[in-house]
């Protein structure tokens, strides 16, 4: 699907220079002298590289559909992580450099979402919360008042978290996994 250059939102993925590009932030100007246009800042899905790119109103760009995918976490095999596709049961096996740090939340049976772009993935989204068991948590220091100070734990996938002073090992928690942060005791 085509669009105008000066129609580019953040979000949208683009296919610009023989690649697939996502749109990171855009900003329209309009200078005293010339005409208007949007300059856009893009982000490689392929490579993760950044380009700054101006658009005029008249400059068309082919704007792309992702397909999104429900897959099933299966296992670990080494560097490779190995999912399976819920509606045809076929296995995808993804580097775990490609999901990056948040590879440590992953849970035997966790569904994500795969992005893909000519069945070629080119991202993926974990749930944006998880529950984990508190493997150690240092003991709380008398005096220490429970407003304000956070202590660090180390969950049973071994991530550290900051976790009030009330939180004891053993205990289940919620953490968040975009901003790997503690939200709550489970229930």
């Amino acid at each position: 699907m085509k669009i105008n250059g000066n129609e580019i939102k953040p979000g949208n993925v683009i296919e610009h220079q023989g690649s697939i590009w996502v749109a990171v932030k855009t900003q329209h100007v309009k200078p005293g002298k010339g005409g208007a246009f949007a300059q856009v800042e893009l982000k490689n899905l392929i490579n993760g590289s950044k380009l700054n790119e101006r658009f005029r109103s008249a400059d068309s760009v082919e704007r792309v559909r992702l397909e999104q995918k429900d897959f099933q976490f299966l296992y670990e095999e080494g560097d490779a992580l190995v999912f399976m596709d819920l509606e045809t049961y076929e296995q995808l096996q993804l580097q775990k450099d490609f999901v990056g740090e948040r590879a440590a939340f992953l849970q035997d049976g966790m569904t994500v979402t795969v992005e893909l772009h000519e069945d070629k993935p080119i991202g993926i989204a974990l749930p944006d919360q998880v529950t984990l068991e508190v493997a150690e948590a240092d003991p709380v220091v008398k005096g220490q008042t429970a407003a304000s100070s956070y202590k660090p734990a180390v969950m049973e996938n071994g991530v550290r978290v900051m976790v009030p002073p009330f939180i004891e090992a053993g205990e289940r928690i919620v953490v968040d996994t975009n901003e790997v942060t503690y939200l709550r005791r489970a229930d």
